[in-house]
């Protein structure tokens, strides 16, 4: 029964191959779409146990696109739907038949989506084969793999998870659902292309950001051993154990007493380091020794009343050596099990290290429906990632997915007609030439700090939507997490800074919730009733006003560690994510800064979008839900399943590891590393390829290549292998594509400047010069995409937004006498 699944009476036809395109259609089918899968003659491009994942809650039919048959077949389909995806490169649908822009001219309330590789409008680069890992090397993220892999000297560096994929199908599932929306009000759908590497691109966007002139205070001591070594011409050689040493005390790995990890990702917050030490009975001791404290972490350095606090990130090498020595013998005297409930209940942001297996197999997976269980024909029952995004209210029924199902063309064509489909409004010719962007006239209040929940708003912001960011008077974050963090995560907001536990506080906060369509918060559900944005409480200030909430270990359904907070990296340990990076004896953060709090603001995004189109078909309010362990299943799809007689949960891992198979591998050139990703199936065309004649017969295909491979450049390798319709390119460092790619910022968002695009704020408000990614990966071919403005200095629009709630000059400047609001967190926007 899903009867009350928002996307009921949506019907998709699913083109997709791969991962990112049927990961789309998948979303969709588990919020209630009738989707119907595609498959050519000869299967799937990609044969993998994951499929089963992909195309649950579908119904699969074969059809040959290339006979005439098939494309009447699949025309026909298309005439009863709402949605027409497609993940090929630029023109091959095109070609085959089918042309999305003829459709929409015939019937312009259908959205149909493009998935390529690379942009359609890459000259260089949009006809090349583009895999997972093509995309990744050819755009930094197997380069820019953090200062932990610099300083050992690992370069390049691998990693398996799905990034390219799970990006790009948040992007394209919120813009789906954001077409719909606007189609409700105009009648009208769209045609939308997100190019996967621009997903990425957008993904890693803390990887690509460059501040210039950033103040000492924020580089690490990893970051100043690399600029010592670099100085003295010392080699990057450090051990894996040594590299523990140049490690904040509150963001390391602690070996405990069954010889097992645990992860610490306590930094940049005074009390979640207060607790930790408190908890492993340090607090008072170090007292004693003369710990610091510095009561405002948010003034210059030189003004400090001390020379370091808890709470700072990072905190200086005499403070680290100290701290960790005595944390290293505390962990020793529990096991990784004891520690992550002692954290957990402690609410502080820490977890055990563990395996995928061992996450996917978890009972607060089970419990939480992070993790569900269905009855595939192939694989018998199967345990498999859990929805990606929930309204509260229907959660529980996206528990039991139906099995993937395939059917003839009959009897596909019969469940497409059986839908109850409610046509959008009247109008749509009229509507067509509407640039209106999709999110218009939409009002958001953000309440929430970090990466993943600011994000959640920012992405809405460039869609039109209006967004006042609402933080406290006094921050517990220090200017790291607070500020820096902020260049990207609340660009594009109002930011107003209020005092809620007062009574002039919570009154303007009711008039904020009033003045809004939707509030959004990332917390644990623990902290929703003390905020007074339970279901009941919310409702009693704004009647019908939207909600959405993003947290760390929370699914559809409640489960031991729901209350549990964390970040990114908590999950990154627990899930297994660490431990396939480093190895499982020497677990290692995977190094993109938001690997998955970027994904996890997306997927936020498509909530609060889910609840805005649920709202305007229906007219009933909802509650929409994520969460980064939702996120992490998503980068890890290819392999986070588990059944009877599954193979050995092997896929590559650890700092040897350079690709997934000797013919999906980085290989040294004569001026550079090459990827290729080929597979078997291939050695005829390697064959072909001048200078590899004779691998199909070589035993040793690594040690051939290797040979072969390291006399030519590896631009020459790559443009003969491509020749033959081989994957493969020059690793690229996204230092060398921000050089390439960057522009000064000019109003735009770069949507029409290819695969990748930069912009460069010289007059950014922080008084830096700035570069960031462009916000360019969704491209409507009617809606009208917004470039935002730089993020604000904290508490800048505050008595703005006051005032416009009907403030006097008088109350507002009495207001900030008493701390009631502010107008920032310290005398520079960004502390020196």
């Amino acid at each position: 029964m899903k009867a009350n699944l928002p996307l009921i009476g949506i019907r998709v036809i699913d083109f997709g191959q791969q991962i990112a395109g049927p990961a789309v259609a998948m979303i969709l089918a588990d919020l209630g779409a009738t989707v119907i899968h595609i498959d050519p003659p000869t299967g799937p491009q990609w044969q993998s146990p994951a499929n089963a994942v992909l195309n649950r809650n579908k119904t699969t039919v074969t059809i040959d696109l290339k006979s005439d048959q098939g494309l009447v077949q699949a025309l026909t389909l298309i005439d009863h739907a709402d949605i027409v995806l497609e993940s090929f490169r630029p023109g091959v649908l095109k070609r085959l038949g089918i042309d999305f822009a003829q459709l929409r001219q015939a019937r312009p309330e259908l959205i149909t989506i493009s998935m390529p590789g690379y942009a359609s409008n890459d000259q260089l680069r949009s006809q090349w084969k583009a895999t997972e890992a093509i995309v990744a090397a050819n755009s930094g993220a197997f380069t820019d793999m953090g200062f932990n892999r610099v300083l050992m000297g690992v370069d390049p560096s691998f990693s398996p998870l799905s990034l390219c994929s799970a990006y790009a199908t948040t992007l394209a599932a919120s813009s789906v659902v954001m077409a719909l929306f606007a189609r409700e009000k105009l009648g009208v759908g769209d045609h939308i292309e997100v190019p996967i590497v621009a997903a990425l691109m957008e993904g890693l966007s803390y990887n690509s950001i460059v501040i210039e002139d950033l103040p000492k205070r924020y580089l690490t001591m990893r970051e100043h051993e690399i600029s010592h070594r670099k100085e003295n011409n010392l080699p990057m050689d450090v051990s894996y154990d040594d590299l523990q040493e140049y490690l904040d005390p509150f963001y390391r790995t602690y070996k405990c007493k069954d010889g097992r990890f645990f992860y610490v990702v306590c930094p940049s917050h005074r009390n979640h380091a207060k607790r930790c030490l408190q908890v492993t009975g340090l607090y008072d001791e170090l007292l004693a020794e003369g710990l610091p404290e510095v009561n405002n972490l948010h003034l210059p350095v030189d003004e400090w009343d001390d020379e370091t606090s808890i709470g700072v990130y990072p905190l200086p090498k005499k403070w680290a050596d100290i701290i960790s020595a005595k944390m290293k013998q505390v962990f020793l005297t529990k096991t990784s099990e004891e520690w992550g409930v002692i954290f957990g209940e402690g609410q502080i942001p820490g977890a055990p290290h563990r395996t995928t297996q061992e996450w996917v197999n978890s009972d607060h997976c089970a419990q939480a429906g992070l993790i569900v269980e269905v009855d595939d024909p192939e694989y018998g029952m199967m345990k498999q990632p859990g929805p990606m995004v929930w309204l509260e209210e229907s959660a529980e029924q996206m528990l039991q997915p139906r099995a993937r199902v395939t059917v003839d063309f009959e009897a596909a064509l019969a469940e497409l007609s059986e839908v109850k489909a409610t046509p959008p409004p009247t109008g749509a010719v009229a509507a067509k030439d509407n640039r209106q962007a999709w999110l218009a006239g939409v009002k958001i209040l953000d309440l929430t700090n970090v990466i993943a929940g600011p994000h959640s708003a920012a992405f809405l912001s460039r869609f039109g939507a209006e967004v006042i960011k609402l933080d406290p008077v006094t921050p517990l974050y220090d200017p790291l997490i607070g500020t820096v963090y902020s260049f990207q995560a609340n660009i594009g907001k109002k930011s107003a800074l209020v005092d809620i536990n007062t009574e002039q506080g919570r009154d303007i906060f009711h008039q904020l919730i009033r003045s809004v369509d939707l509030v959004l918060i990332n917390a644990p559900e623990r902290q929703i009733v003390p905020l007074g944005l339970d279901e009941a409480s919310l409702q009693a200030v704004n009647p019908g006003v939207l909600f959405c909430r993003l947290d760390c270990l929370g699914g559809p359904t409640r489960g031991p560690k729901t209350d549990y907070i964390g970040y990114d990296d908590i999950i990154q340990a627990n899930s297994g994510i660490m431990s396939r990076f480093g190895g499982p004896q020497t677990p290692e953060e995977h190094a993109h800064l938001g690997t998955l709090d970027v994904n996890c603001g997306f997927v936020g995004g498509l909530g609060m979008a889910l609840s805005l189109y649920h709202k305007m078909r229906t007219g009933r309010h909802s509650r929409a839900c994520t969460s980064l362990s939702a996120a992490t299943n998503l980068a890890q799809i290819k392999f986070a399943y588990d059944y009877q007689g599954r193979a050995p949960f092997d896929e590559a891992s650890g700092r040897e590891a350079l690709g997934n198979h000797d013919l999906s591998h980085f290989y040294a050139t004569k001026d550079g590393n090459l990827f290729i990703d080929a597979s078997e199936q291939e050695l005829i065309k390697l064959e072909r390829v001048p200078g590899l004649a004779g691998i199909s017969e070589a035993k040793d295909k690594k040690a051939f290549l290797t040979e072969v491979l390291s006399g030519e450049s590896a631009d020459h390798w790559a443009q003969a292998l491509r020749e033959q319709d081989i994957a493969a390119v020059r690793s690229v460092g996204i230092a060398e594509l921000r050089e390439r790619y960057t522009r000064p910022a000019d109003g735009k968002v770069g949507i029409d400047l290819g695969s990748y695009a930069f912009s460069s704020y010289r007059d950014h408000p922080s008084g830096h010069a700035v570069t960031i990614i462009d916000h360019y990966s969704i491209r409507p071919s009617r809606a009208q995409i917004i470039a935002q403005t730089p993020t604000e200095r904290l508490g800048r629009s505050t008595t703005e937004i006051v005032a416009g709630l009907g403030y006097t000059n008088e109350q507002i400047a009495t207001m900030l006498n008493d701390k009631v609001i502010g107008t920032g967190w310290g005398k520079e926007y960004l502390p020196s």
